[in-house]
């Protein structure tokens, strides 16, 4: 007997319909995350986002970031 194969998207929506309604929707999700490996491409994104700053940069940034809240949340506390 030969088994007459199925194309790999209709075994996967027969596989993600038995397991939910065997497991549940929330419990297939959390099982089928195990096997996900993502998309895209990360440091093309990653350097896009953070751009292409230095460490020392990166740093400075930061202690302006926190001079302002700290002048800020001074402020605040004066109108109080």
């Amino acid at each position: 007997m030969i088994a007459q194969t199925k194309p790999l998207n209709q075994i996967s929506k027969e596989a993600i319909f038995t397991l939910s309604s065997e497991i549940g929707s929330a419990n297939t999700v959390r099982f089928l995350t195990q096997f996900t490996t993502g998309f895209g491409d990360y440091t093309k994104e990653r350097c896009n986002f953070l751009g292409n700053d230095t460490i020392d940069e990166t740093l400075s940034a930061i202690k302006e970031m926190k001079k302002t809240y700290s002048n800020k949340k001074i402020h605040s506390d004066r109108k109080k």
